[in-house]
């Protein structure tokens, strides 16, 4: 007990000493409560019988504040321990804790942590021991607090590890209401009533400690229907934009595309509405009789084929050869085939188109474009055809 004493001497000094450093009030200057726990013995404890389980307990606390961090407590317990039931010579043990902590209650008191030493009593055996902690005062009233702590124990002796949990009620006293309404935006209105508790450092604010004027605009919150308009936005006497920046009928508030064409149908959020359209490009050369050769392969309408492929690079395409109906049939389906391959050849060496996007196909004489007996016939029908669509997404028109 003597050691104890020391104990509670040298924290009342330490705490003493801090509260001179101090410099803040704390939220309340000291409380007094009572407690009921639930306390996990070491079974191997009560020696050489052994055999404890676990127990409850109830006691009263008291404890004095020094700053917003620091406190020192006194905790005086009863114990009633139960012995295993599964040992015949175990027996029931009952006593007292005698304690005292040091306290440390961290920002708004959102916790605290304790360290400190316990005397317990168990009927002729006494234990030494060092006490760790963590628990937290619920505010219930400006007076009353609801006391909950999770504690472990250390036996100096004989190294015995137990602990406990507890809940209480305790009555504060020096309640100082200052501290209990902190401001944490420094904007002059408490946490407890502040609706806008992140406003910046210098923001004027209103009794609910919002921006007079949130959004700039011009019009107070307290009258501001749509208090986040963007910088700049023309608005109402209620707040609210009334401008409509590309002429869509859509505000420029609630718009999402705010630069849409004059002539695009758009939607709800005012971005332009769009559909499947079909595109394509086709392909028709002539050839001279009894010829593969492309006469122009320079021409517009290679160079507009290649770049439709380029811009559409998904698209396939098939080239189709012809022949007239002039000669052996054999001949002219060699002939279609060359000229269909010759076409291949050209786009993908002359125009970079991927050979892989590219088949051919000879019809011969077989789909002849004019049947008649004359040269005029047979010019048309030296031909090579192809041709590409593919869907796209395009604008609405109005």
């Amino acid at each position: 007990m003597k050691k104890l004493t020391i104990c509670v001497a040298a924290a009342l000094a330490a705490a003493l000493t801090t509260s001179v450093q101090a410099q803040e009030a704390p939220p309340y200057e000291s409380w007094v409560g009572g407690f009921a726990q639930y306390y996990g013995a070491d079974i191997e404890k009560i020696e050489p019988v052994g055999g404890l389980n676990d127990g409850r307990g109830f006691g009263l606390e008291g404890g004095f504040r020094f700053d917003p961090s620091w406190a020192i407590r006194f905790e005086l317990g009863r114990l009633l321990i139960d012995n295993d039931k599964n040992d015949p010579l175990a027996r029931d043990e009952d006593g007292t804790l005698l304690g005292v902590d040091a306290m440390y209650f961290l920002e708004n008191d959102v916790a605290y942590f304790f360290g400190g030493m316990r005397e317990q009593s168990l009927n002729s055996d006494n234990f030494r021991m060092a006490a760790a902690g963590v628990g937290k005062h619920w505010e219930l009233t400006d007076n009353i607090r609801l006391v909950t702590e999770l504690a472990a124990y250390h036996d100096f002796g004989e190294s015995y590890r137990e602990y406990s949990a507890k809940v209480g009620l305790a009555y504060v006293f020096g309640v100082n209401t200052s501290v209990y309404s902190p401001d944490s935006d420094g904007d002059g209105v408490s946490d407890g009533i502040d609706r806008c508790p992140g406003t910046l450092a210098g923001t004027q604010v209103d009794a609910t400690g919002c921006a007079i004027d949130m959004d700039n605009d011009g019009v107070l919150n307290a009258q501001d229907e749509c208090p986040m308009t963007l910088a700049g936005s023309v608005v109402n006497a209620r707040g609210c934009v009334v401008g409509d920046a590309d002429n869509d009928g859509i505000l420029d508030n609630v718009d999402k595309c705010l630069n849409t064409p004059a002539n695009d149908k758009v939607g709800a959020d005012g971005c332009s509405l769009m559909e499947k359209r079909e595109v394509s490009v086709a392909l028709n050369m002539l050839f001279a009789n009894n010829s593969s050769v492309v006469a122009n392969p320079d021409s517009a309408r290679i160079q507009e084929f290649a770049a439709f492929m380029e811009q559409h690079p998904t698209t396939e395409a098939v080239i189709e050869g012809h022949s007239s109906a002039v000669g052996e049939t054999d001949y002219n389906q060699m002939l279609s085939e060359k000229r269909a391959n010759v076409v291949r050849t050209l786009l993908i060496e002359e125009y970079g188109v991927d050979g892989t996007r590219l088949q051919t196909v000879g019809y011969g004489e077989t789909r002849l474009k004019s049947t008649a007996n004359t040269a005029e016939a047979s010019r048309l029908n030296r031909r090579i055809e192809v041709k590409v669509s593919t869907l796209v997404d395009t604008n609405v028109n109005l």
